[in-house]
């Protein structure tokens, strides 16, 4: 389709808006021990602590639950709290007992994420109520499964996770915060991702599900009816529920499909109730809709907080392994990958499907990653483009970004038909970009870069210095004047970002 390749180049604009906004002094590639600071404190709930004790405070005034022994789980919304405020704080208060961790999957509502969940590499999180240490341990050992992947600016910028924390301080105090934002799953990763997590957890564990439901009306392109608004939307909602309270995973995401159902939390959800205990019980506490508060459902998002309790024992055993290393036959495939869906592209006006294709994808090359795709023609630069995040399995990210840099980088003409026997095709396939403190520790050759000023980014790949036999301060002059800079912008008040890359290409 022709809107493909646009909407992943979109994707990469957000992704470098993504990487400007994240607070640079807080990470660094050596120093893992910085805060991630709420970003919607102020605008979803008050920045002063002072105002937000008081507004907590009569939300779990206003709440009305009786206790429940055993909760080892939430379904709580995320809306600001003068929406759905007390339908979490009711849910919150069938608890009577405190918990050692508490882990929070919230949806990514920014971040386009393909088949994987993200974590921080972070020391805590910072509200207006104080800091949560993070769970480093338990976040250590996710990563070494490639089901989660190290992206701390998705949880400095997804307010689903966020919207949480106030709430858990509130009634919690001190606990280990596990934070994690869940993308768009195929049903293996979800289960692989619950066999993981179900192997650490125990009864000094609380699992939180952030999740709005039905989201209906035209600002949400979601009016499957117009007569009886409230009956309805409390009809999908409840469905929704009924497999939820049996702890069908499969058939809340199959219910999800089929009808089209706008519950942005579905993956958080699901991901839940895939390693709960089977015998556990789920029971609705409060359910509200912004229609109802507002009197106005022309646009309204429904709330529901649910609590499950039973008795949560570790002891699922991994067996799979985790390490996926490209081959060289590898490499020859995904170039080869690169190479035949520009050629379909441009004679088809649309992205192939992989089965049109015939290359055969292995198991590394489904790796979560980001990658350049760069295009030469006579060893001159014909177009490049890529991602910075991984938010997509590898083969994904060529094929998008080789159609991306054939048609889509505004430096060159649009790669037609007949040049495509004219030019050789390279792949840069990344790391996650981590900051540096100072310019100082960028290694020409090894390190791909990222220069951030004044809400401006450039990016240089590691073999483009070396190519142009740029040093550091050569190489900055030019990504400075690349990101519209004067040429010594880099001097003073720039952030730099690193990553490294496995690059291979054709021969030319």
């Amino acid at each position: 389709m022709a809107n493909g390749a646009a909407k992943m180049y979109k994707k990469f604009i957000l992704i470098l808006f993504v990487i400007s906004i994240f607070n640079p002094a807080n990470l660094s590639a050596a120093d893992v021990n910085y805060v991630i600071s709420s970003q919607i404190a102020g605008s979803w709930y008050p920045a002063d602590a002072n105002l937000l004790k008081k507004q907590l405070g009569e939300l779990f005034a206003k709440a009305e639950a009786k206790p429940i022994d055993n909760v080892i789980a939430l379904v709580l919304p995320h809306a600001g709290y003068q929406y759905s405020g007390i339908t979490a704080a009711s849910a919150l208060k069938t608890i009577n007992r405190k918990y050692k961790r508490i882990i929070v999957i919230g949806p990514s509502h920014q971040l386009p994420m393909d088949n994987f969940f993200a974590v921080p590499k972070a020391s805590a999180f910072r509200t207006p109520l104080g800091q949560i240490p993070i769970d480093t341990e338990f976040v250590d050992k996710l990563l070494k499964y490639q089901q989660f992947v190290n992206l701390p600016q998705v949880l400095q910028i997804e307010h689903s996770v966020q919207i949480e924390l106030p709430l858990l301080q509130y009634k919690f105090g001190d606990f280990k915060l596990v934070p994690i934002v869940a993308g768009q799953c195929s049903l293996n990763t979800l289960k692989r991702a619950a066999v993981i997590i179900a192997s650490m957890i125990d009864q000094s564990t609380l699992i939180v599900a952030s999740s709005d439901f039905t989201h209906y009306g035209e600002n949400y392109r979601y009016v499957p009816f117009k007569d009886n608004i409230p009956a309805k939307i409390k009809e999908l909602d409840m469905e929704a529920y009924k497999y939820i309270k049996e702890l069908d995973y499969e058939g809340f995401l199959n219910y999800i499909q089929k009808s089209g159902s706008t519950i942005c939390g579905a993956m958080p959800i699901s991901e839940m109730l895939a390693f709960l205990p089977k015998d556990s019980k789920a029971e609705l506490i409060n359910y509200q809709t912004s229609g109802q508060l507002t009197k106005d459902f022309s646009n309204s998002v429904s709330y529901l907080g649910i609590a499950v309790s039973g008795q949560l024992q570790p002891g699922y055993q991994i067996s799979f392994s985790e390490t996926p290393v490209l081959s060289e036959k590898d490499k020859v495939n995904l170039l080869a990958l690169a190479r035949k869906t520009i050629v379909f592209y441009l004679e088809n006006k649309r992205m192939p499907l992989l089965a049109e294709l015939k290359i055969e994808i292995t198991r590394p090359m489904q790796n979560i990653q980001a990658a350049f795709v760069t295009l030469k023609a006579k060893g001159e630069l014909r177009g490049c483009i890529g991602e910075l995040l991984p938010s997509q399995p590898l083969y994904k990210s060529v094929m998008a970004n080789a159609v991306n840099a054939a048609v889509k980088d505004q430096r060159f003409k649009q790669l037609t038909i007949g040049e495509c026997n004219d030019i050789t095709i390279e792949i840069s396939a990344l790391t996650t970009p981590q900051s540096v403190a100072s310019y100082r520790e960028i290694r020409i050759g090894t390190d791909g870069i990222i220069l951030q000023k004044n809400g401006r980014s450039a990016v240089f790949l590691p073999q483009v210095a070396p190519e142009q036999k740029w040093g550091i301060e050569e190489t900055l002059m030019n990504l400075s004047v690349k990101a519209g800079l004067v040429p010594d912008a880099w001097k003073d008040g720039a952030a730099f970002f690193v990553f490294q890359a496995e690059v291979f290409g054709e021969k030319e």
